[in-house]
């Protein structure tokens, strides 16, 4: 089951990334996911910057604009959790 969560209040800070990891440790140990909406282009990125972009599920909140790749809900990979 995914677990919609709207991100757009949130800054773009390593706090706020270590909190989202977290989060969806805690959901994937519970047999579900978190799905992040409206991230902000520098939450995405500093995701990306991370590697977190390839662990979350990231939906982007704003509109691609002409001639640019739409950025949207990115590919679902396996998540590694070291403490299993």
């Amino acid at each position: 089951m995914a677990i919609p969560c709207d991100v757009s209040p949130l800054d773009a800070e390593l706090s706020t990334v270590d909190a989202l990891a977290r989060l969806q440790l805690l959901a994937r140990r519970a047999g579900h996911e978190v799905r992040l909406q409206n991230a902000s282009p520098e939450l995405w990125a500093l995701l990306s910057l991370v590697g977190l972009d390839e662990v979350l599920l990231v939906e982007s909140g704003r509109e691609a604009e002409q001639g640019e790749q739409r950025v949207g809900l990115e590919e679902e990979r396996e998540f590694r959790d070291p403490a299993a």
